[in-house]
């Protein structure tokens, strides 16, 4: 019995390392992919080169998606970083019948209703964006230099709760990542662990 368990427990740290791994680290190469957003054009991370691109894994029914969308504070970070010439792209991995998973409709509705400032939101229901990025949680958030590079990979802020009132009191590594490296500075924070939902994929 103590053996099984501490396979199972091996194996299972393993399946977490292994999935871990394939996210791209900070000063690595970006990796690209191609997937169709809600107005039905393809959307690839390649296309974006020579300008900065923060990349958000999403999804509507996640506690933790909700604090920062229900609060404002995604729309307010998207808002000020699209205007400063930042390309956003929301994702949205969440498989066909699982939570989170939205049509073209669907998505176009949510970013109405949420207010959404990203520059588009790109429909990933088969998974393949999100593996690529090793995406595991909502919000997982990465972001690409002008060169392709990836300069932050993990959590939106230092906080890991779905609470809104500690939003005020936690460091948001996405503003600060891209105001120090939109400012000439080396990003001081380039890595941590992402926190929220699984993403549901397949």
């Amino acid at each position: 019995m103590k053996t099984t368990l501490l396979l199972t427990a091996v194996t299972c740290l393993a399946s977490t390392s292994l999935f871990a791994a394939d996210s791209p680290a900070p000063g690595s190469t970006a990796p690209d992919f191609s997937v169709t957003d809600s107005k039905g054009k393809t959307q690839s991370v390649s296309q974006y080169k020579g300008k900065y691109v923060v990349l958000e894994w999403f999804n509507p029914d996640c506690p933790f998606v909700k604090k920062h969308y229900g609060s404002g504070n995604m729309q307010k970070v998207q808002e000020e970083f699209t205007g400063r010439g930042v390309v956003w792209l929301s994702v949205d991995s969440s498989a066909p019948g699982k939570e989170g998973n939205l049509t073209a409709e669907q998505a176009e509705k949510r970013m109405a209703e949420w207010k959404m400032k990203s520059t588009a939101f790109v429909l990933d229901a088969d998974g393949k964006a999100g593996q690529t990025y090793g995406a595991k949680n909502t919000p997982h958030m990465f972001i690409i230099n002008p060169e392709g590079k990836v300069i932050y990979a993990g959590a939106i802020d230092s906080k890991a709760s779905p609470n809104p009132a500690d939003i005020a009191t936690s460091t948001n590594y996405v503003k600060v990542a891209l105001d120090e490296a939109m400012g000439g500075k080396p990003v001081s924070t380039a890595s941590t662990k992402p926190y929220g939902c699984s993403v549901k994929y397949k």
